[in-house]
């Protein structure tokens, strides 16, 4: 792994109740030590990899301990199997065995896509272990696919549209072969290239490039990993969410995060995304619904009956209801930048998050 790490870049395998993680943090900084702490983590598909830039960035300021962690089933982590009847709360709980053996007491979290996910389930779950939250380019509070309207409703009660029926095969496929070309659409480099950035928005450093597409390769593929095991359904498009592995812990029939607004304490939140992002977006392409509206997907019934997730407006009704009820969220958008923020715009991203870091807002009383 230290081909992959970035200068002044280490790793510490964390033994913890549940698993052992694989933890990121500057050279000479202890990840059980004092001090103040921003803990990171990935999305789907990558590894606390592409944190690199922003953990060294914000070690600079000498403020906080930043550190970021491989989820299950990525990196260099245990790869237990992910039970998906529990939604992300196999990954929640991990991050909470890890804040105990390291012996923490409230951390700021910052969670990227799927990431975002898992941290405000943990926000969730432990509010009083919240310092702050960052969701940078976050999957909507109702899950990925599957639900339309601001309220997240369910288009079917089984799910179908969401889950690992919704896997690109050959992209699995390549996935598993650990294919590090760009010879295919389907390859993780050009899945990369095309979605993971926006197209244009910057030149890659190509060590960078190969760096990313290492924590990509890093994803476990089978039932128990990705993408998950799939059901027969009735309703279009003939898919539902199974019970095991990655993607189905993001389906609404076990997904839903909006019990955010109800916490008695509501720690300061900043949402940052880019606005060309094409992976969560309300025209987003990787949702079928939107896939079968642009005829990519056979089928389609209509908008009518199935129409594109507004994932976007999804996310900003539940946060201005966190507002409305004595929380407090700021929303930066990143002109040109699509899924990656930190990776697309670094100094931006970072600017804002120290921002966030340094002035958080007053923490509410119950309301």
């Amino acid at each position: 792994m230290s081909d992959t790490l970035l200068p002044g870049t280490t790793a510490t395998r964390v033994s913890t109740a549940r698993l052992t993680q694989n933890v990121l943090h500057p050279e000479g900084v202890d990840p059980a030590g004092p001090g103040e702490v921003v803990l990171f983590v990935h999305g789907n598909v990558s590894s606390a990899l592409f944190w690199q830039q922003p953990v060294l960035a914000l070690a600079a300021t000498g403020h906080v301990r930043p550190l970021a962690v491989d989820l299950r089933g990525y990196g260099d982590t245990d790869p237990l199997p992910i039970d998906a009847r529990r939604g992300v709360r196999d990954w929640a709980d991990d991050l909470a065995a890890l804040v105990d053996a390291l012996g923490l007491d409230r951390v700021h979290l910052v969670g990227w896509s799927m990431g975002a996910g898992v941290v405000l389930q943990y926000l969730l779950d432990r509010p009083d272990q919240v310092a702050s939250v960052v969701l940078v380019a976050p999957i909507s509070p109702y899950g990925f696919g599957g639900t339309t309207g601001q309220e997240g409703r369910r288009l079917s009660e089984d799910g179908a549209g969401s889950g690992a029926g919704a896997a690109n095969p050959e992209f699995v496929a390549a996935l598993a072969a650990g294919d590090t070309t760009a010879d295919r659409p389907t390859s993780p480099r050009s899945i990369l290239r095309a979605f993971y950035v926006a197209p244009g928005s910057l030149p890659i450093d190509p060590q960078l490039e190969d760096v990313f597409v290492t924590a990509m390769l890093s994803t476990r593929t089978s039932e128990d990993h990705y993408a998950g095991d799939a059901a027969p359904s009735a309703t279009w498009p003939g898919v539902a969410p199974g019970e095991r592995g990655v993607l189905n812990t993001m389906a609404p029939t076990v997904f839903d995060l909006s019990g955010i607004t109800d916490l008695p304490a509501r720690p300061p939140v900043l949402w940052i995304r880019g606005d060309a992002d094409a992976i969560v977006s309300d025209a987003s392409l990787f949702d079928l619904a939107h896939l079968g509206m642009l005829g990519a997907v056979q089928g389609w019934p209509g908008a009518d009956v199935c129409p594109p997730q507004p994932m976007v407006a999804q996310t900003r009704a539940v946060l201005d209801r966190y507002a409305a009820r004595g929380g407090t969220y700021r929303e930066v958008v990143l002109p040109g930048a699509g899924h990656s923020p930190h990776v697309e715009r670094p100094q931006e991203f970072v600017g804002a998050l120290v921002e966030h870091l340094d002035v958080p807002a007053a923490m509410p009383s119950d309301a």
